[in-house]
């Protein structure tokens, strides 16, 4: 058993519609891990006294929040981030698919997702729902690496029998591969398996029957795909299902829309989409900063909100800019500011966490540091540069954390914790 001293927030429920009620903070606050599970949460002047002897951390000088909870990213697009020019379809045939290639080679899969995840780690992301390749190998690598880090990650093959050369599966071996990688890693320590066509245009009516056919057999798994992201994307899917009244509608004719299924970007969904989005009880992963790299439009976070559509927050690498979740809540409050909408900083917290979890179907497990959840949590430094140090010096909690959900990075995270146990230490790494 071991106690964190510092000052505490997290986010239970939705500040739009719980207002103040959504926020659980103590100021000089005390949580309380035995075996990786929340035990007690509070006031340390209140509780600590019914702990005797129990061993302190104290980062009074630090917030500690939950650790931040990822909804789209793609881990072989590590090393193709900041591909210069173009837009989603010629960006994927120029730099990202050839990259994709490589993960057909277990050692490289090995190697960049350790490599993925320890730089998740510190970035102060705990869990994630993670885009692999089609390569069965490129799975195996990535939930090997997790269950060695005891992190929450969902993943799942790739599904894309219509994909290019070199990435292309069948309907049959897309079947097989799938159940055998469910039958392996599925629920096994903190994993989920996400069934995953990469989008409409790379899967036939054949392949995309399969996906629904291996939801319907494993109803605990996620279905992860894209929708919405670019205007040509949109035009060529309609063209190509030309028997389906929208995007969402083709995924829905082979049974993929559900509570368990997890959208990425949404930017122009109609509004009967987000209707059907809302009934379904699918949600939506909002990716701003690979929206605005890649110029595919701005997410309309009110048109969701107003159809009460699920929503998490995604970095989107390697098309996102940036690993670190702080810099993409910066970027939706600029995304919604262009639109008239700013984003309150404890509504884009709560994405990032509780809401993302929530989504992911892992809200009971992880997401606002309640007793019984499990202690996956991070350090946030105020003054991790001289300049934050200046502006967040004396203000109330809600400026302070909008300040650092506009200045943050990486090195605003001063710790990371997973189960209860230290998995990143900034200072160490300094030293």
């Amino acid at each position: 058993m071991k106690g964190f001293r510092a000052e505490l927030l997290s986010l239970p429920h939705d500040p739009r519609v719980a207002g103040a009620q959504a926020l659980r903070h103590e100021a000089d606050g005390l949580l309380v891990v035995e075996n990786g599970i929340v035990i007690a949460r509070g006031d340390y002047a209140t509780l600590a006294p019914r702990f005797p002897g129990l061993e302190i951390e104290d980062h009074r000088t630090r917030l500690l929040v939950p650790g931040f909870i990822d909804t789209h990213i793609h881990y072989p697009q590590t090393e193709r981030i900041a591909a210069h020019g173009l837009q989603l379809l010629d960006w994927l045939d120029q730099h990202i698919f050839p990259a994709e290639r490589a993960f057909a080679d277990p050692a490289h899969a090995r190697d960049v997702s350790a490599f993925f995840l320890d730089e998740l780690l510190r970035h102060g992301t705990t869990s994630a729902l993670v885009f692999a390749t089609v390569h069965e190998a490129s799975v195996d690598a990535l939930f090997a690496a997790a269950v060695e880090r005891n992190m929450r990650i969902a993943s799942g093959k790739v599904l894309m029998d219509l994909g290019p050369e070199g990435l292309r599966d069948t309907p049959e071996t897309a079947r097989a591969e799938s159940e055998a990688l469910i039958a392996r890693w599925h629920c096994k320590d903190r994993l989920t398996y996400a069934v995953t066509p990469r989008f409409a245009l790379t899967s036939s009516d054949a392949q995309l029957a399969v996906a629904g056919d291996l939801l319907k057999a494993h109803p605990e798994a996620l279905l992860h795909t894209h929708i919405s992201e670019n205007r040509d994307e949109i035009a060529a899917v309609l063209g190509h299902f030309p028997q389906a009244s929208d995007y969402l509608d083709v995924y829905d004719r082979f049974g993929l829309v559900g509570a368990r299924s997890i959208f990425a970007h949404g930017i122009h969904l109609s509004d009967r989409e987000c209707c059907r989005l809302h009934e379904s009880g699918a949600g939506v992963a909002l990716c701003p900063t690979s929206n605005l790299f890649l110029g595919s439009g701005l997410f309309d976070l009110a048109k969701l909100d107003a159809h009460d559509v699920k929503l998490g927050l995604g970095t989107d690498v390697g098309a996102g800019t940036s690993l670190s979740m702080l810099a993409t809540m910066g970027e939706a409050y600029k995304v919604c500011q262009l639109q008239g909408n700013p984003l309150d900083p404890f509504r884009a917290l709560y994405l990032a966490t509780q809401g993302g979890a929530n989504m992911l179907g892992m809200g009971t497990q992880v997401g606002a540091l309640m007793e019984g959840q499990e202690a996956d949590f991070l350090l946030l430094d105020h003054a991790a540069t001289p300049l934050a140090a200046r502006r967040c010096a004396g203000l109330p909690l809600a400026e302070r954390l909008f300040a650092m959900q506009i200045l943050g990075d990486d090195r605003f995270i001063a710790r990371t914790y997973i189960a209860g146990q230290l998995a990143h230490d900034r200072d160490a790494v300094k030293a």
